[in-house]
């Protein structure tokens, strides 16, 4: 039963998808903080102050947009570093001993386009291929 567990959370969709939601997340605080602390205010100073609910009549509100930047900057690093370098090395030594894939594909020498081993004539410029 773990095995299957340890298989499911060691694929790469699952961890990829996990560190995409945090840092979507940390990402929608940075965007609210722009649009609520820079943008609405300077929509409202321009157009004379129009229904956008708890707007201040004063200085934009760069303090807390430079926060919530900080914050999704300290968000991404600790992601990377705690999360995403140990996967990679986890999966690195998990693949340690395994011999790299057979090619499926070579170059044409003409057009320097990729072709199935097995092809006698490129597909793209049509030149015979010698094999």
């Amino acid at each position: 039963m773990f095995s299957g567990f340890k298989q499911f959370i060691m694929r790469g969709n699952v961890v990829d998808l996990a560190v995409g939601v945090v840092i979507g997340g940390a990402f929608g605080a940075v965007v609210a903080s722009l649009t609520k602390d820079l943008l609405t205010p300077l929509i409202g100073a321009l157009v004379g102050k129009p229904d956008f609910s708890a707007i201040k009549a004063g200085p934009l509100l760069v303090g807390n947009f430079l926060n919530a930047v900080v914050a999704f900057l300290l968000v991404a690093f600790a992601i990377y570093f705690f999360v995403v370098v140990p996967m990679n090395v986890i999966t690195a030594r998990m693949h340690k001993g395994e011999a790299p894939p057979a090619p499926t594909t070579k170059p044409c020498k003409e057009c320097l386009s990729e072709i199935p081993i097995a092809a006698r004539r490129c597909s793209h410029c049509a030149q015979p291929v010698v094999q």
